[in-house]
This record gives structure tokens, sequence and C-alpha cells, in this order.
């Protein structure tokens, strides 16, 4: 992890930290090939040409760059906040399979 990275994740609020290594534990277990680097000033995991941008903020994560392959928005339109992003507050219940379908079909 680079160094910039490394401070971008310190200092992820605490009510946000868990949710954040909690998906970073999802994508790592995923694709254990992805380098995570700053883009755009968040952290981003890249796999060859694909690109899966995580931003953290005080109340959950923002997803950006993430590809549609399978429905997850048709699934969970909740999330979905226009503009190629999506939300996953704090405390939402997304079953962790469906997050590792959606980095498959965004790193791969």
């Amino acid at each position: 992890m680079h160094d910039d990275v490394r401070a971008y994740v310190a200092a992820i609020p605490d009510e946000t930290r868990a949710l954040f290594e909690h998906v970073h534990g999802l994508i790592t277990s995923e694709h254990p090939d992805a380098e995570m680097v700053q883009s755009y000033k968040m952290p981003t995991y890249v796999v060859g040409t694909h690109r899966l941008h995580v931003a953290a903020w005080k109340h959950g994560l923002s997803l950006y760059g993430w590809q549609d392959d399978d429905g997850f928005v048709e699934r969970h339109p909740e999330l979905y906040n226009g503009k190629g992003t999506l939300k996953l507050p704090v405390g939402h219940q997304i079953p962790d399979d469906e997050i590792r379908a959606l980095v498959r079909s965004s790193l791969s």
C-alpha cells in the first residue's frame, strides 16, 4: 500500500473504518493481485486496466468505477446515487456475496 493510501485509510472516521476494512477484505479476497493506489484523492484498486475507487465519508463508503454486469443496481436500487456512484451506508446489511460479485464484474 502506498504511503498516500495509508494516510487516507488512517484518517477514515472511526464510524466508517470497520466498513472500509470489511469491503477492503472482500476486494482483496476476490482480487489478491489488485494494486491499491491513490487516484482522485481516494483509494483505488487496480487490476490491469480496471479500477474501482472507494471513498470513505462519515456515514459510509462511496464506490466509483464499478461495473454492473450482474444486475446489482436492480437488486439494490437504494444504494445507487446516480452519476456512477454507489453509496454503502454504515449499518446497511448487504450480503458479502453481492459485494464480491460487484468486485468481480468491476475488476475482471
